[in-house]
């Protein structure tokens, strides 16, 4: 699979279509909508030259608790590499792709931390 978060393809989704992917910011949600949590922004498309959003955020506790857990310090390229991941799912399986702000539960977190081992993707490190 890729090995940038940054700009990657992904897919193929239920239909067939490749998705190309491009980060566009990570910040902390409570400066933008008061949540505790780590915000992730992209921007998708699927060829047609038409752009959607997708902000995948990350719950601050449940962020913290993994990289406890798992023995990691939590950065930003982690916390991009975390959702673009659970991004790839989502395209790839059409799941929530109807929402334009997905927030990871602490499962989905552990499934995108340990791909494979639950189903999600794989990115390369």
């Amino acid at each position: 699979m890729q090995e940038d978060f940054r700009q990657f393809d992904a897919g193929p989704d239920p239909f067939g279509r490749r998705w190309n992917v491009k980060f566009r910011w990570l910040q902390t949600a409570i400066s933008i909508r008061h949540a505790d949590a780590v915000d992730v922004k992209f921007s998708i498309s699927c060829g047609d030259g038409a752009w959607e959003e997708k902000v995948i955020s990350l719950p601050h506790t449940a962020l913290l608790n993994l990289a406890k857990e798992l023995g990691r310090t939590v950065t930003d390229s982690w916390c991009s590499r975390l959702a673009a991941t659970w991004l790839v799912h989502m395209i790839e399986t059409f799941e929530d792709m109807d929402k334009t702000l997905v927030t990871m539960s602490p499962a989905d977190l552990r499934g995108a931390a340990a791909p494979g081992e639950t189903g999600a993707p794989v990115l390369s490190r």
